[in-house]
């Protein structure tokens, strides 16, 4: 195994990593709560025809072989919609990893951060569903840049603290997924066309103060990118400029049997159970408690609060004393434990120690994961096996939406969370076969 050279933190860089994370995962999810009401608009505005009229129709013919839901086209519209951003950071992040490799990460990062930027500013001026669907295909690319951070956490880290760097990406997912779908959430209270309704020529439309915001933080991570990012890939890891990009699946296929693929698996499925929890659980809430679009904020506040609260304290804490494989056995448990009491609680006490469960089990996984596979990997091949590990993620989260929302309506909220708990002894069955990395 290729020993990493141990490199002396850089805050400034760290500073900078954290920010490009948190605003990526904000740009993901500032979207979250504007679903229904992008559907309603773009249907005035297009009509029936066209591309949203044949989406609609296969989510109509979708619907009809899972039974009638009463918001089915909202719920499966937001669905698809982050489905393909999902499946676009699946397809990119190996690419701009393998390509940090070879010409260093702040390069790849003000490439990536100003993309996705303009996939904001495209956002601004979307009066059309089609030139939308381009801002969100073009931002979902760039968006694989996730990869190229924390290769860079990685970078900076030694292998004795490369579980508490992760934990720093793991605290930036934290709050990028709670603070998008509030930011989200007051944007839309401003409706710049109620009080300018001239400007729906240039393609301003109810969302674009939304587009702003997420625009507006872009170009700050872009000039801190600038100024306070140092480069933090020595140029003797740096790999060959002739090695090819693959295909994410490929390159995962190619890797030789051993741990760095063991983990890559153990992530994808702990991202595809968790990820289809996430997105169920306000069908949940709104079921058995009589949740609102308001109340359900709360559940998420309160989830990203576990989190940030997880990996920023407690696993700094457990990681140095019990080894990554043990904190990543121990969160798997508590994960499979907060599937079953959200799935089956009784009341909203029992609701939120499921979340808690949930919360403290998923902010143990992730940065233990993260860490074994860069301690597994050598030097010159973070950004690419990082890469390979994001993209997974990602592919994850495009695949879990509308795969748990259809369990969920073919039989209900307790075999769904139920299922996914029986499906978690699967990383945990192969977590038990990974080594403790050598530091």
């Amino acid at each position: 195994m290729t020993i990493a050279k141990t490199l002396p933190t850089k805050p400034a860089s760290l500073g900078a990593i954290f920010l490009a994370i948190f605003i990526d995962l904000l740009g993901f999810s500032i979207i979250f709560p504007l679903f229904p009401a992008l559907l309603s608009h773009y249907l005035q505005v297009d009509g029936t025809g066209g591309f949203l009229g044949w989406l609609l129709a296969q989510i109509d013919a979708l619907a009809r072989l899972t039974g009638s839901h009463d918001n089915y086209r909202e719920v499966l519209f937001g669905g698809l919609l982050g489905s393909l951003y999902g499946f676009l950071q699946f397809l990119f992040a190996p690419v701009w990893g393998s390509l940090s490799d070879r010409i260093g990460r702040r390069r790849v990062l003000l490439v990536t951060v100003a993309g996705t930027a303009f996939s904001y500013l495209l956002w601004i001026f979307s009066g059309s569903f089609a030139l939308f669907i381009v801002a969100r295909l073009i931002g979902g690319g760039f968006a694989g840049n996730l990869s190229v951070a924390t290769a860079a956490v990685a970078d900076v880290t030694s292998r004795e603290n490369r579980a508490k760097g992760m934990a720093l990406v793991g605290i930036a997912f934290g709050l990028g997924f709670m603070f998008g779908p509030a930011l989200g959430s007051i944007a839309a209270l401003y409706n710049p066309l109620a009080h300018y309704p001239q400007l729906a020529a240039i393609g301003i439309n109810p969302f674009s103060t939304a587009g702003i915001a997420a625009f507006g933080l872009s170009l700050v991570n872009l000039v801190w990118i600038t100024f306070q990012f140092r480069e933090t890939l020595d140029p003797r890891h740096r790999s060959g400029a002739d090695e090819r990009i693959r295909h994410p699946l490929h390159a995962l296929l190619a890797l030789e049997a051993g741990p760095t693929r063991r983990a890559d698996w153990l992530y994808f499925i702990f991202t595809l159970a968790f990820s289809g929890m996430e997105f169920s659980l306000t069908f949940l809430a709104a079921e058995r408690f009589g949740y609102t679009p308001t109340s359900m904020f709360k559940i998420f506040v309160f989830l990203g609060v576990v989190l940030i609260v997880t990996q920023g304290g407690i696993v700094r804490r457990v990681v140095p004393r019990f080894g990554e494989r043990r904190v990543l056995l121990a969160g798997l448990l508590t994960t499979v434990a907060g599937m079953l009491v959200t799935g089956f609680a009784p009341t909203i006490a029992w609701l939120y120690v499921g979340l808690l469960l949930l919360g403290a089990g998923s902010g143990l996984v992730n940065p233990s994961v993260s860490a074994l596979v860069s301690l597994y990997s050598g030097a010159e091949q973070q950004g690419r096996m990082i890469g390979v590990f994001r993209s997974l993620g990602s592919l994850a989260r495009g695949l879990a939406p509308l795969t748990a929302c259809l369990i969920y309506w073919w039989k209900g909220g307790p075999f769904l969370y139920a299922l996914t708990g029986l499906f978690l002894l699967v990383p945990f069955i192969v977590g038990l076969r990974l080594p403790q990395p050598q530091k």
